[in-house]
């Protein structure tokens, strides 16, 4: 008696060993562009970010008071104040800013000032 699966041809072949040996370096074969794309695609894209994104969180666990700082926003100020998520900012003579800290991109360069 047939099965279904025979009948319509989706069943399991029998293969020789030559076949299976074929088809697997086959496979092997196709895989390996993908796996080199992969490498490629962390090296190039997603190690770079991650790195970057580290940076940045240590820059703003490190900000003390009276550091000068440029904000997302293109704000330039001195740090005031620190609290657990936010920080105050002295943007111009009495004029104090509380904003998140991670509102803050960088650290101004001593040349910029």
């Amino acid at each position: 008696m047939t099965s279904c699966w025979q009948i319509f041809g989706a069943g399991p072949r029998l293969q020789s060993k030559n076949e299976v040996q074929k088809l697997s370096s086959q496979q092997i074969a196709q895989i390996v562009p993908f796996v080199f794309i992969f490498i490629i695609f962390y090296f190039v894209l997603i190690r770079p970010g991650t790195t970057r994104q580290k940076k940045l969180q240590q820059m703003i666990d490190n900000l003390k008071v009276g550091d000068k700082i440029v904000t997302a926003s293109g704000i330039y100020g001195t740090v005031m104040g620190l609290k657990n998520d936010r920080i105050q900012v002295r943007i111009a003579e009495n004029v104090k800013v509380e904003m998140s800290k991670n509102a803050v991109t960088a650290l101004q360069n001593p040349e910029e000032e």
